[in-house]
């Protein structure tokens, strides 16, 4: 949609410098053809014969927008790009990519495959005058410690660690969505249970090096339930991501009732990304005043469709109650994308309801610059980085 009546409402939301509260760090070393194909999607299965990963809205998308910023046309062949983009060495590479996307808040979840990633420190040299900042994964500070003594002990070490874990954070994240899914009992578990726990979770992994990703809800209860006590802000995964997952168990609207017990200890959730249940989580953002969300990973994927997912965004969820993420893991186009679409589709919606009547330029340009830095600077408070 042309933008053209409304200039000024397109360059304030190109300048908007964002936060990106929810993203990881990109790729160590450089990729090839496949790899970069493999880096494109959620799946982690290959490809059927006839079909290929680079005929996907975020792949077009990368050739649309990451193109030129490595010397070639928009569009230009998924071939060409990749051999442009292996000519540069992989910093230099991530310097343009990132440095085009005006962020100048990243908040890094380290908790994912990490030794795929550069850690915190290189990735703030390839974004000079950012602030990079950690968000801690509840799970991945459990099984960091599981081996460290024995059954009974384990929610205090657990404790311990993430008390020296989330002194230097901004915010933790929760996979229980994957993990467990949200019908889970949303009680804080008792000492009596996590014990149990603990011992059935430490036998396997005894007897199986492949048990030591937790996945028992009482277990995965008792992050939530210290993650909360922290005070940080809260992030959560819902809706979809890849195959690990069972879609159907990860609507927030199962969270409810956990919602309402938290509600009392002042910890504000962030639901993550969301697709295909945004609306669900806008509804909970309006019933629920600790509740946040973003569209962060579907805005990637939906590519030109993205608008109609921002749009349906803001149907029901307050305006002081949206952030911006990008979720991108890996490549430096993914953390780009995720900045360049959501400008390109804000700007295309705010636009549609100014010409309509419904906003006016003021307003839009004041809920562009609420959802892509102001909320995420009031939840996150000051920066630690």
């Amino acid at each position: 949609m042309s933008t053209d009546s409304y200039p000024e409402l397109a360059e304030a939301v190109a300048g908007v410098r964002l936060v990106d509260h929810h993203v990881h760090s990109c790729l160590a070393q450089p990729v090839d053809l496949p790899a970069f194909g493999d880096l494109l999607t959620e799946s982690d299965r290959p490809a059927p014969a006839g079909t290929s990963p680079f005929d996907s809205q975020v792949a077009f998308a990368v050739r649309r927008h990451c193109a030129p910023l490595l010397g070639l046309d928009p569009h230009a062949p998924i071939e060409e790009y990749v051999a442009a983009r292996a000519a540069l060495r992989t910093d230099e590479v991530d310097r343009r990519l990132l440095g085009a996307a005006g962020v100048d808040r990243w908040l890094i979840d380290t908790g994912f495959r990490g030794d795929a990633l550069v850690d915190l420190q290189a990735f703030g040299a390839r974004v000079p005058g950012a602030y990079v900042e950690e968000v801690v994964r509840l799970e991945t500070v459990l099984e960091q410690v599981a081996r460290d003594g024995d059954a009974a002990g384990l929610e205090e070490r657990f404790r311990t660690a993430l008390c020296t874990a989330a002194g230097g954070a901004a915010g933790l994240k929760s996979v229980i969505a994957y993990r467990y899914g949200f019908e889970f009992d949303p009680s804080r578990p008792s000492a009596a249970e996590i014990r149990t726990a603990s011992s059935r979770w430490l036998t396997r992994l005894d007897r199986d090096d492949a048990a030591a990703r937790v996945d028992d809800p009482v277990l995965l209860r008792m992050l939530l339930w210290y993650g909360v006590d922290t005070g940080l802000p809260l992030q959560l995964h819902a809706g979809f991501g890849d195959p690990d997952l069972d879609l159907r168990r990860c609507d927030p609207l199962l969270l409810a009732a956990w919602l309402r017990l938290v509600e009392p200890s002042g910890s504000n959730v962030m639901l993550l990304h969301c697709y295909p249940f945004h609306r669900q989580a806008g509804f909970l953002a309006q019933a629920f005043p600790h509740v946040y969300l973003d569209v962060g990973l579907a805005v990637n994927y939906t590519g030109a469709a993205s608008p109609a997912v921002l749009a349906e965004a803001l149907e029901l969820a307050p305006f002081g109650k949206v952030l911006y993420s990008s979720d991108a893991w890996g490549p430096a186009e993914l953390h780009l994308l995720g900045a360049v679409l959501w400008r390109h589709g804000m700007t295309e919606v705010l636009t549609r309801w100014v010409r309509a009547g419904e906003w006016s330029v003021a307003d839009a340009i004041r809920v562009a610059r609420l959802i892509g830095r102001d909320n995420a600077e009031r939840v996150y408070g000051g920066r630690r980085g």
